[in-house]
């Protein structure tokens, strides 16, 4: 397995001044799928987004290893070419910007020192286009303007083939979407986890529901609750977050059901 591709320690964030995330520690080693599992407002797109280092999320306390090296001070730039790759829950639109230029221009600033040129770039991206199963017309289209839920998200799993990052984080990758979307979304990141050096990547759910983790299996299973980690387990504790939800939780950690806490990213 060898040693961790990520390690959160003691890691505290804010928002706005208001605090969110308040000691989550978690490891991932390569070849692991990790799920966060937590109710609305808990802080899951918080972590996904402090993770990512988008401006705004100031983190106040702990640590992030990536690769062994703390990126808490990196910007989100440098934190993608070094490997970290987040697909978000809304995915904006681009007007006038076509997926296949989008993904190259992405892969070009991701991999500076392999860029590749329109024709090199264009055989790169058949590959990914065969591996998931995904028609030529997505690709040719204004970067999710017009796209429905379930092609938002192909779209975001096109991404992260192209990118081909050593970690991925899925925020929410089930919104939206109904069950053969899900289905088929779930697919393509299950083909891009278990082809050549999945052993070598990791991977990060977060979700709501047990639903997604039917289609993508994780290894582990967190439990977010007010900020912190309060519980990690198998699969066994989704089916039970399933069957008797959040509150069990909340009573075993003293946290308030009603407790404000925000994932809205904050106002620009």
């Amino acid at each position: 397995m060898g040693e961790p591709i990520l390690v959160i320690e003691g890691l505290h964030a804010q928002v706005e001044d208001k605090e969110i995330l308040r000691g989550v520690d978690l490891k991932v080693t390569p070849g692991e799928i990790h799920a966060i599992m937590g109710p609305n407002g808990s802080g899951k797109s918080t972590l996904a987004n402090v993770l990512m280092g988008k401006p705004g999320y100031e983190v106040t306390e702990g640590s992030i290893l990536f690769k062994g090296e703390d990126v808490v001070d990196l910007s989100t730039d440098e934190r993608a070419r070094r490997g970290l790759f987040l697909a978000f829950q809304y995915p904006v639109e681009i007007p006038g910007v076509s997926v296949v230029n989008f993904l190259r221009t992405a892969y070009n600033s991701v991999h500076a020192d392999h860029k590749l040129g329109p024709l090199e770039f264009r055989r790169y991206l058949q590959t990914k286009l065969e591996l998931l199963e995904v028609g030529e017309e997505l690709i040719n289209r204004y970067v999710n303007q017009g796209f429905s839920g379930g092609e938002r998200k192909r779209a975001e799993v096109l991404q992260l083939a192209v990118l081909d990052p050593a970690m991925a984080i899925l925020d929410e990758t089930d919104t939206g979407l109904d069950i053969d979307a899900l289905r088929e979304v779930s697919a393509g990141v299950n083909k891009i986890f278990n082809q050549d050096q999945g052993e070598e990547r990791g991977l990060l759910l977060i979700t709501h529901y047990q639903r997604l983790l039917t289609y993508i299996q994780p290894h582990i299973i967190h439990v977010l609750i007010g900020g912190r980690i309060v519980r990690s387990g198998g699969k066994e504790l989704a089916l039970e977050l399933e069957a008797k939800g959040y509150e069990q939780f909340r009573a075993e950690v003293g946290a308030d059901s009603t407790e404000e806490l925000t994932d809205e990213a904050p106002a620009s």
